[in-house]
C-alpha cells in the first residue's frame, strides 16, 4: 500500500514538474499543428537519466515563464521511448534543443546548460 502510494506520488510530481516546466509531451499532431499556424516552438529531446537534461530543465522551465518566452510552445521528447520523432529531427543524442520560427528550424543545441546560451536559442524562435 505504501510502496503504491509512494509510486503515485512520485509519478504525479514528475509530471506535474513537465507541466510546471511549461513542456508538454511531444505528439506529432500538436507539432505539426503548431507548425502550420507558424507558432515558436522548443523541442527538447530529453532523457529522465540524463544529467545534462536534468540540468537544462529548470533553465528552461525558468525561461518560459519570463517576457516574450511565454509565446514558446515548448515540446518534450522522450529520447528512449520515442526513437522515430528522435531520428525524424536528427538528433543523435539527449539534451538537444531545436527552434522553430515560422513552420521552419531557426536554431539548435546540444548540451548546452548555461542560461544565456540557452536563451540565446530561444529568441531565434521570437
Amino acid at each position: 500500500m505504501m510502496n503504491t502510494l509512494f509510486r503515485s506520488l512520485l509519478l504525479f510530481l514528475m509530471f506535474t514538474g513537465l507541466a510546471a516546466a511549461g513542456e508538454q509531451a511531444f505528439t506529432q499532431a500538436a507539432f505539426d499543428k503548431l507548425q502550420q499556424q507558424g507558432q515558436p516552438i522548443l523541442v527538447s529531446i530529453h532523457a529522465d537519466w540524463c544529467p545534462v537534461c536534468r540540468a537544462q530543465a529548470p533553465i528552461i522551465g525558468k525561461l518560459l515563464k519570463e517576457g516574450d518566452f511565454q509565446k514558446i510552445n515548448a515540446l518534450r521528447v522522450d529520447f528512449d521511448q520515442q526513437k522515430p520523432v528522435v531520428h525524424a529531427f536528427r538528433a543523435s543524442t539527449q539534451s538537444t534543443l531545436i527552434v522553430f520560427k515560422g513552420g521552419k528550424e531557426v536554431g539548435r543545441s546540444v548540451g548546452d546548460t548555461s542560461e544565456a546560451g540557452i536563451a540565446s536559442l530561444l529568441k531565434k524562435a521570437l
